[in-house]
């Protein structure tokens, strides 16, 4: 067993496990770090049956399960599930900073070694995903269901529900927005600090989990502006304020809102961003016209103050 450490939006965690599953992992390396300060959470990796949980909630999209549940003694238990095989459970402790993850055994999954090993790496990115966005929600840090692109050095980040066109819409600035750079597909990370003058400043920050497209960069930059998409036979954008703004990026962000502490947190993190970065609606249609007239509405010099 290793111990590697990682840092992703100035958080550090640490993992406990076998070499051979991390090598397969080539989408942490960029946040790999020699170091770890106060590391959010740590987890160990074991290859062995879980302990017996009782399920609370579940969550399924496009083949994968997530189920949540406790444990007979009040631990938080998340299964992760891929097209209804169990690839692994995490055991968290009341604090989230311990966890255990529990690979299922190659015997039990009775799959070829490729098979195993792709069932394995599936359970640990997710657990690693779910710990971090549960260990930061109360930290000024919010885990985004978005597509990420940076230009002029901002970062937008487009919202809405799977299967909107967030992905479709970052290509379209990147073929017709010139300078524009995709530095997360899926999770980027957004993350609140005090400038000077004591006055909150949104960052965003790649991550190791961009869904389907693979862009791992840890990059930073202050954040330009939200944007939520809706599909329609035209385009229009519109400025969203207030409790509008409010309901725009709330169910694109990762966390346990049944548990009050983290939904405080979010909730806390959720009004200052929408304070502090200017969000959008972009009714539109899949064209460069849609990226374009976004681009002209929507982006800002670096420096300048939000709208």
């Amino acid at each position: 067993m290793i111990k590697k450490f990682f840092k992703v939006a100035e958080h550090f965690f640490a993992v406990e496990t076998g070499d051979e599953i991390l090598s397969q992992m080539s989408n942490y390396a960029p946040f790999a770090v020699d170091l770890c300060e106060n590391p959010v959470f740590s987890v160990a990796v074991q290859e062995a049956t879980a302990p017996r949980y009782t399920e609370e909630i579940r969550q399924d999209e496009e083949g994968q399960s997530i189920i949540c549940g406790r444990t007979a003694d009040g631990l938080l238990v998340f299964e992760f599930l891929l097209f209804g095989i169990s690839t692994g459970v995490l055991v968290c402790d009341s604090t989230l900073k311990q966890s255990a993850l529990y690979l299922t055994p190659r015997d039990v999954l009775a799959m070829s070694v490729d098979d195993v090993q792709r069932k394995h790496v599936f359970a640990l990115n997710n657990s690693l995903m779910v710990l971090f966005a549960l260990a930061t929600s109360e930290l000024d840090t919010a885990l985004f269901h978005a597509a990420g692109i940076r230009y002029n050095g901002l970062g937008y980040l487009f919202l809405g529900k799977s299967g909107t066109g967030k992905s479709t819409h970052a290509r379209l600035w990147l073929k017709y927005n010139e300078g524009s750079e995709l530095f997360n597909d899926d999770n980027p990370v957004v993350r609140l600090f005090k400038n000077s003058d004591g006055k909150p400043i949104a960052k965003v920050f790649g991550s190791p989990w961009s869904g389907k497209t693979p862009c791992y960069k840890n990059v930073e930059m202050e954040m330009g502006g939200f944007v939520l998409l809706a599909q329609a036979p035209f385009n229009r954008i519109s400025p969203l304020k207030g409790v509008a703004a409010y309901a725009a990026i709330l169910p694109c962000i990762s966390g346990m809102r049944w548990n009050k502490e983290m939904a405080d947190g979010l909730h806390k993190t959720q009004n200052a961003l929408v304070a502090s970065v200017p969000s959008w609606y972009l009714e539109c249609l899949p064209d460069e016209a849609a990226a374009k007239l976004c681009c002209k509405t929507v982006v800002r010099k670096n420096g300048d103050s939000a709208p």
